[in-house]
């Protein structure tokens, strides 16, 4: 592993709901690490109504990143399904896991309008799977990308603010069970990535996850810690992730003049080894 290795997520650049309206407001976080991870969500890659738009933003955050002097590693999230070949990394010695989280779901999203026809979609891929491979991480992660490159963008990919702002209002609050169904997701999101990670990689004892965009930390009964990077979208903000050979930080991402800088230190823990 990197002497020092950062890690964030749901960046959603080009997406107007996204605070990162440059991507050289990223600098300052680049600045330190020796390797840096974007868990997902980097950019929406989906195929949506403006796809010379996703063309022009995907090639302004491959060329961006190749520009760091650190090594860049992106993981793929339900936005940009294809954006790597990476859904899931393992760092110091298996002891943390990364993933962008979407797999703890079996809709991926589910406050989402889509979430129906997602299900549909899954429940179809896994049909047509070897039984043994229907509760295989790798064979499971590997369908969610599948489905999700197959579901288009929507407001993500509206360029006109007022009209981008009236369909993320009808996507996010209507109808009214919307906002329960985002909670009960808030809720049980730490006990599910708890026992995927316990399951899959039972030497874990962190597993990184977004999606939710909703930072935190829980300490699970099982000795997993869950931590969830959150996001650069409004309300709640993001946090990042600094990992060297002998511990694990937690710390928020401010932005102060226009740009993100690494911020408090919320949690910090020892990687003991194995």
């Amino acid at each position: 592993m990197a002497a020092l290795t950062r890690i964030f997520s749901d960046l959603h650049y080009a997406d107007r709901s996204s605070t990162v309206r440059s991507l050289a407001q990223l600098r300052p976080l680049l600045d330190g690490p020796d390797a840096l991870i974007l868990n997902g969500d980097t950019i929406d890659t989906r195929p949506g109504p403006h796809p010379a738009a996703t063309v022009r933003d995907r090639a302004a955050v491959a060329d961006f990143f190749k520009t760091c002097s650190s090594a860049v590693t992106f993981v793929t999230g339900n936005h940009d399904p294809d954006i790597s070949a990476h859904h899931t990394l393992d760092l110091a010695d298996g002891r943390v896991f990364v993933t962008h989280g979407d797999i703890i779901f079996d809709n991926i999203v589910p406050w989402s309008r889509d979430a129906a026809l997602i299900s549909s979609r899954i429940q179809a891929g896994l049909a047509t799977l070897p039984a043994a491979e229907r509760t295989q991480l790798a064979p499971r992660l590997a369908l969610f990308r599948r489905v999700c490159a197959s579901i288009p963008q929507r407001h993500q990919s509206e360029p006109n603010l007022l009209k981008h702002s009236l369909r993320l209002a009808a996507d996010t609050i209507w109808p009214p069970t919307r906002a329960f169904d985002i909670l009960r997701a808030w809720h049980e999101t730490p006990a599910r990535a708890a026992a995927i990670t316990t399951a899959h990689r039972p030497a874990a004892k962190f597993v990184l996850i977004g999606h939710l965009h909703h930072p935190g930390i829980w300490r699970m009964p099982s000795g997993v810690t869950v931590i969830n990077t959150g996001s650069f979208s409004r309300p709640f903000g993001a946090c990042a992730v600094d990992l060297t050979a002998d511990r694990l930080t937690v710390r928020r991402i401010d932005q102060r003049r226009g740009e993100f800088h690494p911020g408090r230190v919320l949690a910090e823990f020892p990687l003991a080894p194995r």
